[in-house]
């Protein structure tokens, strides 16, 4: 468990800056059963990775880690529980970039016409809807690394307290990414990095031969969005 002030303190810089960085959580041998199931040649697979992976008995351990709930439960609720979980796989063979963006997509357990929600989609066979702001301000996602990190293999890059705009169109999100002030959120395997959805977030193609393997787990509030709709636990 992490120390109470460490605690604190990450969780201070979440709430401030939107994001935040917490070294050395997990060991590469608790990652390996979790890292050993996701590289399995029966896992459904994209071209980046793998989507929908919280029922894999591994993920769904690590999800529920003590630290990571107590991270997750001091950000956004005392109930907070993991409700996503997706593996992204970066590497020389699986490069790719990923331009400024909010995450404002959440998957549902059913469909009903709300304010505020949509459009709608659906992706592997699960609903989604854009959430409005109110929804996303109750997600915190926690990014699980399997391998170091660094400027040079494609990290997670974000513009600090951009969380705090709301949903923005995407003319306000190419002013914003032009006027720089982005961090690259480097860190160590077995680290973790926490991030809000409405956060603007990027990152660059890789130019190392080094993996950057991320489990990407996101805990809500509830699954209750508070007005009517429920996340589904994908």
């Amino acid at each position: 468990m992490l120390p109470t002030r460490e605690l604190q303190n990450s969780v201070r810089f979440i709430r401030e800056r939107g994001y935040g960085i917490v070294s050395s959580v997990f060991s590469p041998a608790e990652l390996s059963l979790a890292l050993s199931e996701l590289s399995s040649t029966g896992l459904k697979r994209s071209r980046a990775g793998a989507r929908h992976v919280l029922s894999l008995a591994s993920v769904s351990e690590i999800a529920r880690r003590g630290e990571l709930l107590a991270i997750a439960r001091a950000v956004v609720g005392p109930d907070a529980i993991p409700f996503r979980a997706t593996f992204f796989d970066k590497s020389p063979n699986s490069n790719w970039l990923v331009a400024w963006h909010q995450d404002t997509a959440l998957p549902l357990a059913f469909r009903s016409e709300t304010p505020g929600w949509g459009p709608w989609s659906t992706k592997d066979g699960v609903i989604y809807a854009h959430a409005p702001a109110a929804a996303l301000q109750q997600v915190l996602a926690l990014r699980v690394h399997f391998d170091r990190s660094t400027a040079v293999n494609g990290p997670l890059r974000v513009i600090p307290g951009t969380q705090e705009l709301g949903v923005l169109t995407d003319e306000e999100i190419l002013r914003r990414a032009g006027q720089s002030g982005a961090i690259a959120c480097t860190v160590a395997a077995g680290g973790v990095v926490a991030m809000r959805p409405l956060v603007l977030h990027a990152s660059c193609k890789s130019e190392s031969g080094e993996p950057r393997r991320v489990l990407y787990i996101e805990y809500a509030r509830s699954r209750g969005t508070g007005d009517g709709l429920e996340l589904a636990l994908v």
